[in-house]
């Protein structure tokens, strides 16, 4: 079945709206607070840099020269055993699970945009029994605002390639950015801007060992939407001799300046008005709305734009989630895209439910496993295993299975004299250190 075709532009800002997500505004900064700061970026950006492009660039090469779905991507340009290399393709579930717990999350931020209307939490253990008292007691609200998550991800992904998915991130990405952009102004001109600066760029080694490199590589793959098929899938859509190395330069570059940025403006707000760093996952919503009521007037506005923000950053990579596994439904299965996409958009809903209850006191101990509940085991096996798992097979798929000579007549026009430097990081450095994560997460489960 042929693919809906983006524009060059379209292609950039639908693979930046996939890879911008709740992993750069969200994650990131609490998981930089958890680890110490300067030490882990420090990682993380190595990571992203020798790692993270090195196999968005593979990704972005199986989707393009495959033109369609994984499953089909990879059986079309194997060289040999297609039967077994299609099978490499079923990494977009890996999108599909990740939204199980994100489109939770999306509804958290839906019901957060409301909380700015009613007021803001005055006190930071004010802010902890509002969300406390949502996450482990308010079904409905979850619930309410999961299904609202739910219809406008399904409806924007019913729309296709072009009437859906790029419209979303023509309209929604440059608002986003001009969102975060305007906020970290504003944080310059704050005194906590000197505390943010040296938190996040001067690396204390102390608070940096093996946990916190596995974290940093599952992230790298989280927020760059790799090894998940999304950026596969979307590469299917490019126009014919497209410049892969320059779209995928940009797409990490927007990608990690978002991270960085608005790490430096959160963490700012932070500093300023005397809130812990390392508050965890609830960062964003329990120390953040009461540094935004110690600001006054203003300090609604901010929160507002926010939440606004980071709704537009999980809607526009939600979609990426799920649009791997609606197109292979729809090559595989001559499915209508109305009912891939219903399809897999009842998949997320209603185990995300179940994830949501898996937070609640009611229903938290029956849906406990060992030391996490399901909702944090989706999360777990899905960003430090399941992605990783897929750059891995992506890396060794390109780099030691396909010809070399087939790569270098797309690439190297692009990379020129550094396109062996790829191809080393691509062939040994990306799957040693995958493979070094890989080892590490099977001491981690055996505890």
């Amino acid at each position: 079945m042929k693919i809906a075709r983006f524009s060059r532009v379209g292609f950039i800002l639908a693979a930046a709206g996939s890879a911008v997500g709740l992993g750069n505004i969200w994650k990131f900064p609490y998981i930089t607070g958890e680890n110490g700061g300067g030490a882990f970026v420090l990682v993380y950006l190595v990571t992203v840099l020798m790692v993270g492009f090195s196999i968005m660039i593979a990704e972005m090469l199986i989707g393009y020269l495959g033109r369609r779905d994984g499953v089909g991507s990879f059986e079309a340009i194997a060289p040999r055993n297609k039967d077994l290399w299609k099978y490499a393709g079923f990494m977009g579930l890996a999108g599909l699970f990740i939204m199980v717990f994100y489109s939770v999350v999306i509804g958290w931020i839906f019901h957060y945009i409301v909380v700015t209307f009613t007021g803001l939490p005055s006190s930071v253990s004010e802010a902890e029994t509002l969300f406390n008292t949502m996450l482990k007691e308010d079904i409905s609200t979850q619930l309410f605002y999961h299904t609202v998550a739910f219809l406008l991800i399904t409806s924007i992904v019913t729309r296709g390639i072009k009437g859906g998915i790029e419209r979303l991130n023509l309209f929604l990405m440059p608002i986003l950015f001009l969102i975060v952009g305007g906020m970290f102004l504003y944080a310059l001109t704050l005194d906590g801007f000197s505390q943010a600066w040296a938190f996040m760029f001067e690396p204390d080694w102390s608070k940096l060992d093996s946990d916190s490199f596995v974290t940093a590589v599952g992230h790298a793959f989280f927020t760059l939407s790799l090894g998940m098929g999304a950026i596969l899938t979307y590469s299917a859509s490019l126009p014919k001799n497209s410049d892969l190395v320059k779209s995928a330069l940009i797409v990490v570059a927007l990608d990690t300046g978002i991270a960085l940025v608005s790490g430096l403006m959160l963490f700012t707000f932070l500093f300023q008005y005397g809130a812990e760093p390392s508050a965890g996952p609830g960062l964003v919503f329990i120390s953040l709305p009461a540094v935004f009521y110690e600001m006054g007037a203003l300090g609604n506005f901010f929160a507002l734009m926010f939440f606004i923000a980071l709704a537009f950053a999980g809607l526009t990579s939600a979609v990426s989630l799920v649009e791997p596994m609606v197109q292979y439904l729809i090559d595989r299965f001559n499915m209508s895209r109305f009912k891939a996409s219903l399809s897999m958009g009842l998949f997320f809903y209603l185990f995300g439910i179940v994830a949501l209850l898996s937070n609640t006191t009611e229903f938290s101990e029956a849906l406990t496993f060992g030391s996490k509940n399901f909702f944090d085991w989706v999360d777990f096996l899905t960003a430090s295993i399941m992605l990783p798992l897929g750059g891995l097979i992506m890396a060794i798929f390109v780099g030691h299975v396909m010809e070399k000579e087939r790569l270098e007549s797309v690439l190297r026009p692009h990379f020129g004299p550094f396109f062996d430097l790829w191809y080393f990081s691509l062939r040994y450095i990306a799957p040693i250190a995958l493979f070094v994560v890989m080892l590490n997460l099977i001491g981690v489960l055996e505890l």
